[in-house]
């Protein structure tokens, strides 16, 4: 276990230093943030019907998501595909570490790192100046901060499961596309999820995606009760032990297969 810290700490501090890159993401999301949230006030206001969310309630969910954003799993770890491509994947079969959990430490850090970088500063600006309200309770705090956690650790199963498929795939830019698509959409960052249709709310429930961003954040609003995050932080955890299953099943399968030409 000490050895899969240590990587994870190593590559967390290397990724800490992209400062300037984490600056200009920050701004970039702060604009986004502010477009999203015009369009969603002028929405609510030109409507009369019932909302299963208010306006101060989105409002939070929108400047929680800009936060949040790095959470979701946009990208495959880019050494460990660059690895696979050229075939000095075979360097690291030597490693005496299970390969598998050397990579999800790996992804552990890169979605851990970004997020750190551009959350802090989010969190206090938005929290000042533009609306964002804090918890309304230690509980709701407490069931934000255990699902933040699900969230990564299901986060981190979805991209080394997404860096595996390089095994089946040449180029890999399908499974690069789709899993930042599907996870945009179904997460909640695109539109909070209460506000989807009823006749979609089961399968939004279904999927892991929602674990990701929709759960903390309802839970950090008190939209949903903390008495329900045994349940909710179950369903996260039964997600990642799934992906994490199905990642090592498709790696070993790939290890067998795989041969490595040159040298």
């Amino acid at each position: 276990m000490s050895a899969y810290w240590a990587i994870l700490s190593a590559r967390f501090r290397v990724l800490l230093q992209y400062r300037a890159a984490a600056v200009a993401g920050f701004g970039t999301q702060l604009f986004w943030g502010f477009i999203r949230v015009m369009i969603f006030t002028a929405f609510y206001e030109s409507s009369t019907a019932s909302h299963p969310m208010s306006l101060p309630e989105t409002i939070n969910y929108i400047w929680l998501g800009q936060a949040f954003l790095l959470l979701l799993p946009w990208n495959m770890d880019r050494e460990t595909e660059q690895l696979i491509r050229t075939g000095n994947v075979a360097y690291e079969i030597l490693r005496p570490l299970d390969l598998y959990w050397f990579w999800y430490a790996r992804a552990v850090a890169l979605r851990l790192a970004p997020v750190i970088l551009r959350a802090v500063p989010m969190f206090i600006i938005a929290s000042l100046f533009l609306g964002l309200e804090p918890p309304p309770s230690w509980s709701a705090a407490l069931a934000f901060g255990i699902s933040t956690l699900g969230a990564l650790f299901l986060s981190s199963a979805l991209t080394t499961l997404s860096s595996i498929s390089l095994f089946w795939t040449i180029s890999g830019e399908g499974i690069a596309r789709f899993f930042p698509s599907a996870a945009i959409l179904f997460s909640g960052l695109v539109l909070p999820l209460p506000l989807f249709p009823e006749w979609l709310q089961p399968v939004l429930n279904f999927l892991p995606f929602r674990g990701i961003l929709d759960v903390p954040f309802r839970f950090y609003m008190g939209h949903i009760p903390a008495a329900q995050l045994l349940g909710l932080f179950g369903h996260q955890v039964l997600w990642t032990i799934f992906l994490i299953m199905a990642g090592r099943f498709f790696l070993a399968r790939g290890l067998r297969r795989i041969v490595v030409q040159g040298g």
